[in-house]
């Protein structure tokens, strides 16, 4: 990964700064962004203190002007983008009401938030690897997106359109030098997983635990891989 520019939204905690700190420990050069400025400046030190350059941007990608004044600071500082990890999500209300009470605001907000983020990015994103017919773009999802529950409302509704969104774009980028997958990074020891299960009486991993899947996708050892879903704690493609 030295001196490949990688690229990750949602950084500012949970797996957006265990990959940031993966990253940064593998040589890449960074670029993160976050809505929160404060926890966001904490990482970019942390991964600088690792000896990586970054660039950090308070940024909501799921806003068009956001994503094009991220991608355009990236590209002027590093020139290209090599790799994109579409992490940035959130859970809604809590505790999830079932879809028959949830409330048309925060539904919206979370498929905004969740799954046209990832569309705003790829897209912005995908532009300059098309011109350059290399690329990576890994794309968070959840079983709660791979299999409906019962309780998980908007955010599993959101996690099967980001499983949607990474197919049929691994389609359209079949005959290019891109490639697009996503990773279920399964239970981890979060903030929105508290949130999510508040009385959860099982040990959970730990963020950095499951980093290595995605280090794998945005290396060129993965360079065939494409459409691909896999699984952080099972190390195994579903």
């Amino acid at each position: 990964m030295k001196n490949k520019v990688v690229m990750i939204t949602g950084a500012s905690k949970g797996l957006g700064r265990a990959l940031t700190l993966a990253f940064a420990k593998e040589g890449a050069k960074l670029s993160i962004c976050a809505r929160s400025e404060s926890d966001l400046l904490k990482v970019k030190q942390e991964a600088e203190s690792l000896g990586a350059k970054v660039v950090a941007v308070t940024a909501d990608v799921s806003r068009s002007r956001d994503v094009d004044r991220f991608v355009s600071v990236t590209e002027a500082a590093y020139g290209q983008i090599d790799v994109l990890i579409n992490n940035a999500s959130m859970l809604g209300p809590s505790p999830m009401p079932l879809l028959l009470d949830y409330p048309e605001e925060d539904f919206a907000e979370v498929l905004r938030v969740n799954a046209v983020s990832t569309f705003l990015v790829t897209k912005r994103v995908s532009l300059s690897m098309l011109e350059r017919n290399q690329g990576s773009i890994i794309n968070v999802t959840s079983e709660a997106g791979h299999i409906g529950y019962a309780g998980w409302g908007a955010y599993g509704v959101s996690k099967f359109a980001v499983e949607g969104i990474t197919q049929t774009w691994a389609n359209e980028f079949s005959e290019t030098g891109i490639r697009i997958n996503m990773v279920d990074p399964g239970e981890m020891d979060t903030d929105m997983h508290k949130l999510a299960v508040p009385d959860c009486d099982y040990p959970l991993a730990k963020p950095e635990e499951v980093v290595d899947i995605f280090l794998y996708l945005a290396s060129d050892r993965a360079k065939s891989i494409n459409g691909e879903r896999f699984s952080a704690q099972s190390e195994e493609e579903v």
